[in-house]
């Protein structure tokens, strides 16, 4: 794990929509340059940007056409290694996306590897002997692309049928098509991809959240294999670039930090039960306190404990492929939302909007196979101007259409508010950087987790703080025994401590130092 990791905050950058400085509709490069200032000043310390290379964009950008090349939309190369230098000169870090699995339909690779002649990319993808053979039932393949070009074969899909899998090999071999891991075939994909990470490392960038990390070798149970294959690339990676970070989208973080990332994320699919908190149709973080957070926990510290300390885990307050969390949420909730994800371990992630409650728009028509989740990516909101001061575009021009309505949160109305969500959010950011027990490798020690209240610990060793978190709109107790200290933060009223009970007072948050 990164040093600079553990007390790092990041903020998520959809480059599509945060800031367009050439009027073409479409944020750039320049734009995520010219409010790098902003992000600082929130306290933000790192930045995760979501895919930015040449691309056809049938999946707003994780379908990479040319991995080596800046999409023009955005820029440069030379203004994305500007953008690096600019980060740096603030003392922040930036990552880039990485999708590892899968190219663009349009990449030169993928156009040579359709040809019936033999050449050095027939095998960079994953192709059958015949057009006619089934995939069904293989592990790790959820498409056919087939009857497109004079080849004889199917290719494999990655998720999209605009996706073609790359060929990191099979770990069990079912079929004479089918490379093993160790093959030449399967060692010269790998070969590429480190080839394309020290490129970008090379350049300034600080590492990569990948994409699907845990899709790589195919036919995979349990996915021993695919943990090899990382582990390798990083023995060749982190050589060269020690500091360089990386963040998995694989949503296991006993293996994905195995497989050598410094960190994994807690996903919105799979048995996370992250959905509860901010996202079902009765949130935990709702005043109406019917929600539950016991099964988040449960496999929370499951897995915070199978990480053996060996790297973090982020949860992250939304992202590009859910609604945001101001869609069951309203402001005062959000805050309460913030007070738990900067306490808790790992690495918080905020959303673009989401610190000032931007709201997901719903029955938008599907932009670049966003679908549903279209609604989560509209313009960054910076002002009351034209077009909420994202682009000078016509409203017709825009990537995304603004937010229409006219209670719409900004950037700017809400500086000016000292009770906004932004200003909440930079508060309880600035002190967790200053507080090491709510740091990202600092200890937790649950207290209550059942029901309302929510009450845990966290501990560096010197000095133990109580996070009590009360969403629903009626006080709530819970047994305990301890003694209060100094209040460190307080919304809504501070927890107190009786005999045996700790009481919470309604849609309330408190962070409070324990006596010995």
């Amino acid at each position: 794990m990164k040093d600079w990791l553990k007390n790092a905050i990041f903020y998520q950058i959809y480059p599509q929509s945060f800031n367009d400085t050439n009027g073409d509709g479409i944020g750039d490069f320049n734009g995520i340059l010219e409010k790098l200032d902003y992000i600082k000043d929130m306290g933000f310390t790192a930045i995760w940007m979501n895919p930015c290379f040449a691309s056809p964009f049938t999946d707003a950008g994780y379908d990479v056409e040319d991995y080596y090349k800046a999409a023009p939309r955005y820029g440069t190369n030379q203004d994305l290694k500007r953008l690096f230098n600019e980060v740096h000169v603030r003392g922040m870090h930036i990552l880039l996306d990485l999708v590892a699995g899968h190219t663009a339909y349009t990449c030169p690779w993928f156009q040579e590897s359709m040809k019936p002649e033999k050449n050095k990319y027939s095998s960079r993808y994953v192709w059958t002997d015949s057009a006619w053979e089934s995939l069904d039932g293989i592990g790790g393949i959820r498409g056919v692309i087939r009857g497109i070009s004079q080849r004889d074969g199917c290719c494999a899909a990655n998720f999209y049928s605009t996706q073609p899998a790359l060929n990191y090999g099979f770990a069990e071999i079912t079929a004479p098509w089918q490379h093993s891991v160790d093959s030449e075939e399967a060692c010269s994909t790998r070969r590429e991809l480190i080839n394309i990470i020290r490129f970008w490392l090379g350049l300034g960038c600080d590492g990569f959240r990948v994409d699907m990390a845990d899709s790589l070798v195919k036919n995979d149970e349990g996915q021993v294999q695919t943990i090899k294959l990382w582990q390798k690339i990083f023995e060749k990676v982190n050589a060269e670039f020690p500091d360089a970070a990386f963040v998995s989208e694989w949503g296991e973080p006993d293996r994905a930090l195995l497989a050598g990332f410094d960190m994994d994320f807690v996903l919105h699919f799979g048995s996370s039960h992250y959905l509860d908190l901010f996202r079902e149709k009765k949130p935990y973080f709702s005043a109406e306190g019917k929600g539950t957070i016991g099964e988040f926990f449960k496999v929370y510290l499951k897995n915070l404990k199978l990480t053996e300390g060996k790297g973090l885990i982020c949860i992250p307050s939304g992202n590009h492929d859910m609604t945001r969390i101001a869609h069951h949420l309203d402001n005062d909730q959000l805050k309460l939302a913030y007070a738990f994800l900067m306490s808790m371990p790992g690495v918080p992630f905020i959303y673009y909007g989401d610190e000032i409650g931007m709201k997901y728009l719903e029955g938008l028509t599907s932009v670049e196979g966003g679908y549903e989740r279209t609604g989560s990516r509209s313009p960054m909101q910076w002002d009351n101007g034209v077009n909420c001061g994202f682009s000078t575009a016509s409203p017709q021009e825009l990537y995304i259409p603004v937010d229409p309505f006219a209670d719409r949160p900004t950037v700017a109305a809400q500086q000016q508010d000292d009770s906004s969500v932004l200003n909440e959010l930079k508060r309880l950011m600035a002190l967790r950087k200053v507080t090491p027990p709510l740091q990202g490798t600092s200890d937790i020690e649950t207290v209550c987790t059942e029901g309302y209240p929510l009450v845990y610990k966290r501990t560096d060793g010197q000095q133990t703080i109580l996070v009590a978190i009360n969403p629903s709109a009626r006080e709530a107790t819970c047994r305990f025994k301890g003694k209060l200290g100094e209040v460190l933060y307080q919304y809504h009223g501070a927890a107190t401590a009786g005999k045996d009970t700790l009481a919470v007072p309604p849609c309330s948050a408190s962070y409070i130092v324990l006596k010995d």
